[in-house]
């Protein structure tokens, strides 16, 4: 059975980078992997866990999901149906960070290959983030310590640092992707908080 912990590289001297890329590269083969049945039902029993976090939340920070990610159509239609102010991610000027506002049932379109869909806008600026009460934020693995390994691009990383002090942050995974091990992590990289997974949520840092 895979497990992200049985992906880790145990070559000695391995730089950092190639580390992650090693993991990224693991990670994203078994996502193309799955199948259909086991992508629907985990996108719906991730939506569930969702209800039990929104407890005085009124803006959440989340995003739409690509190809092979954990499918986050269902957790945005319970932050809706909720009432919840949902910001997502969008391409700013010169592919600076950004985001808008979204309902359930507003367009969205893919503007640069490899991103997610994004709403039309307007865009209310990377410091829009610090509006929200509780974060969602994608990642290929996350270990027991919060470390996130992201895509490569740092942009959450970056994000972050615009989020008011002591909103969780939640990385929206599959079960397998969680690491029993520590992942490879720079100075930079930023904990999240949390981990949101077709088994639950759950709390990682206080």
């Amino acid at each position: 059975m895979w497990s992200l912990s049985g992906t880790l590289p145990r070559e000695a001297g391995l730089e950092l980078e190639d580390a992650k890329q090693f993991v990224r590269d693991s990670v994203r083969k078994h996502r193309k992997e799955r199948s259909e049945r086991e992508r629907r039902e985990a996108a719906d029993a991730i939506a569930v866990h969702v209800q039990p976090l929104l407890d005085g939340v009124r803006c959440v920070a989340a995003y739409a999901s690509r190809p092979g990610e954990p499918d986050t159509g269902p957790l945005l239609e319970v932050l809706d149906a909720a009432g919840v102010e949902i910001l997502l991610p969008i391409l700013g000027p010169g592919l600076s960070r950004d985001w808008a506002r979204y309902r359930v049932g507003e367009p969205m379109e893919v503007r640069a290959p490899g991103r997610p869909p994004e709403p039309g806008g307007p865009g209310l600026g990377e410091k829009a983030i610090a509006n929200a009460d509780l974060i969602f934020a994608p990642a290929l693995g996350v270990d027991s310590a919060g470390i996130r390994l992201g895509q490569g691009g740092g942009w959450y990383d970056r994000v972050l640092t615009h989020a008011r002090a002591g909103v969780p942050v939640y990385a929206v995974i599959y079960d397998d992707e969680r690491a029993t091990e520590p992942l490879p992590a720079a100075p930079h990289d930023r904990p999240v908080d949390g981990v949101l997974t077709p088994s639950g949520a759950e709390r990682l840092r206080v």
